[in-house]
C-alpha cells in the first residue's frame, strides 16, 4: 500500500489527537470545586439540590461541592456579589438558581466568562438573550408548571367570577414569572395579562403579591388573606409562607376553614415542613418538584464538562414534578 506525502503528514497529527481526546480523563486526577448558589442560603430546597450535588461527589475521589447565597431572601445583589467572591477563591465552577437574569449576567457571569468558569443553571433559568452564559439549564419546565398549579386551582372554583391571589417572590425571578404566567394561561387562555373576569377568573386587586421571599412577609399576607370573609383561592407559585417555621402554629386558626374549602390554600414545593403542614390540615395541596436532582444532575453534567470537555448535550434538561395532599403526604415524595 502507498502512502502520499499529504497522508503522511496526516497520520501523525492523527495520532496526536487520539492522545489528546484520551488524554483528558487524566484531568480526573485533579481536584474541582463546584459552588451551589440558590436564590437564598438559609432554605431546605436549596440545601437538598446542595446534597444532590454532595451525593454525585461522593461518587468520584475528586470533586467538592460548597454551598451560599443570599442569607435570608432573595437578594439580586448578594447572589451576585458571592458569586464574585467565590470565583476569586479557587472555585472552578458554579450552579445557580437565578433571581435577577439582567443584574446576575452584568455584575457576575460575564466576568465568570472572561475567566472561563462554566455556569450551569438550575430551577431558575437565565432569560433567553442571557442564556450563552451558561452551558444548560437543569430543573422544571416552569411554564408548565404553572399551568398545572392554575389546573389544581380550577377544582376549587366556586363563583362565576372566582377570585384568586397569586402570591410570588422577586418581581424580576425568570422561573416564577414563567409560573405566573402559566397559572394565567391555565385559567383565561392567555399569560401576559392579570386575569380580569372575562374567564370566569379575577385576580384580587391586591395581588400578585410579591414576597422577595421574605418568610415573615410571606406568612402575614397568607394570614391576612385566611382571615378574610370571603377570601379568594390562595395559589403561592414557591414554598414562600410554608417555609416559615411558625407556619403552622400561626395557619392553626385557620384549619376549619381550610378543612370546609373556605379558604384554599395551593402552594408550590413539598419540602417536609410543608408535608407536616398537609398533615395538619393547613394547605389544600402542593406541588412539588425535584430539588435535590436538580443538583445531582447539574453536578454530574459540570463534572463531565470540568474533566473531559464534554458539554451537555441538551440546553434545557427538564425534570417531572409531583401531587401531594392530604391523602398521601407520607408517600407522594422523599425529601433528603
Amino acid at each position: 500500500m502507498k502512502f502520499s506525502f499529504r497522508q503522511f503528514i496526516y497520520l501523525p497529527i492523527c495520532v496526536f489527537s487520539l492522545f489528546c481526546c484520551t488524554l483528558n480523563p487524566a484531568y480526573a486526577n485533579e481536584q474541582f470545586t463546584i459552588a451551589v448558589i440558590g436564590k437564598t442560603k438559609n432554605d431546605s430546597f436549596y440545601e437538598q439540590s446542595f446534597k444532590g450535588c454532595l451525593n454525585f461527589a461522593s461518587k468520584v475521589n475528586n470533586l467538592k461541592c460548597i454551598y451560599d447565597g443570599a442569607d435570608d431572601y432573595q437578594d439580586v445583589r448578594t447572589q451576585s456579589l458571592v458569586i464574585s467572591e467565590l470565583a476569586e477563591q479557587s472555585v472552578d465552577a458554579f450552579l445557580v438558581s437565578t433571581t435577577d437574569s439582567e443584574y446576575l449576567v452584568t455584575h457576575a457571569l460575564k466576568n465568570l466568562k472572561k475567566k472561563n468558569i462554566p455556569v450551569i443553571t438550575f430551577d431558575s433559568d437565565l432569560l433567553s438573550k442571557h442564556q450563552q452564559y451558561r452551558l444548560a439549564y437543569i430543573g422544571t419546565n416552569n411554564f408548565d408548571f404553572g399551568v398545572a398549579l392554575g389546573k389544581l386551582a380550577i377544582k376549587y372554583k366556586t363563583a362565576e367570577k372566582q377570585s384568586i391571589c397569586l402570591q410570588s417572590g422577586h418581581q424580576t425571578t425568570p422561573n416564577l414569572n414563567a409560573r405566573l404566567a402559566g397559572v394565567r394561561h391555565a385559567l383565561s387562555g392567555q399569560s401576559k395579562k392579570r386575569l380580569s373576569g372575562d374567564s370566569g377568573w379575577v385576580e384580587h386587586p391586591r395581588c400578585p403579591l410579591y414576597t422577595m421571599g421574605k418568610r415573615h412577609a410571606s406568612l402575614e399576607q397568607v394570614k391576612r388573606f385566611s382571615s378574610l370573609k370571603n377570601p379568594p383561592i390562595f395559589l403561592a407559585v414557591a414554598g414562600f409562607a410554608q417555609f416559615n417555621p411558625d407556619y403552622i402554629e400561626t395557619m392553626k386558626a385557620a384549619k376549619d376553614k381550610i378543612a370546609d374549602g373556605n379558604f384554599v390554600m395551593i402552594s408550590a414545593d413539598t419540602e417536609q415542613i410543608q408535608l407536616d403542614a398537609l398533615k395538619h390540615g393547613l394547605s389544600t395541596v402542593n406541588l412539588g418538584q425535584k430539588p435535590f436532582e436538580m443538583g445531582r444532575k447539574s453536578a454530574e453534567l459540570m463534572y463531565n464538562y470540568l474533566t473531559q470537555g464534554a458539554k451537555p448535550e441538551l440546553d434545557k434538561y427538564y425534570l417531572d414534578y409531583h401531587l401531594c395532599d392530604k391523602s398521601n403526604f407520607e408517600t407522594c415524595t422523599v425529601n433528603y
